[in-house]
């Protein structure tokens, strides 16, 4: 259990000592990643979104329109440096298509 601090300390300050003492960022990233690919894409691309995850530095997203999966694959580079701009670090590297 965690050391109680007898300082107050604002909510955000306080999540981010909950989520670093508890080794938790990892899964933050992940929820962080799928938010910001939803959120950049729009309704176009996510009505044919099926899926979205974030594993050592590599984003997979799974879609169900190959014309789709095409289009975006021409532009890897400038999703990957999109999302990571949205997300405020370099936490994708890779981007896969599937």
């Amino acid at each position: 259990m965690a050391k109680r601090h007898n300082s107050h300390l604002p909510l955000g300050e306080a999540l981010n000592e909950f989520i670093k003492e508890n080794k938790l960022q990892k899964g933050m990233d992940k929820v962080d990643a799928k938010g910001a690919w939803e959120k950049l894409m729009g309704n176009g691309v996510n009505n044919y979104t099926t899926s979205v995850e974030l594993k050592n530095e590599t984003l997979y997203v799974s879609l169900s329109s190959s014309v789709l999966r095409e289009e975006l694959s021409l532009g890897k580079t400038k999703i990957i440096a999109m999302l990571n701009e949205e997300l405020k670090k370099e936490l994708i590297k890779k981007l896969v298509l599937r």
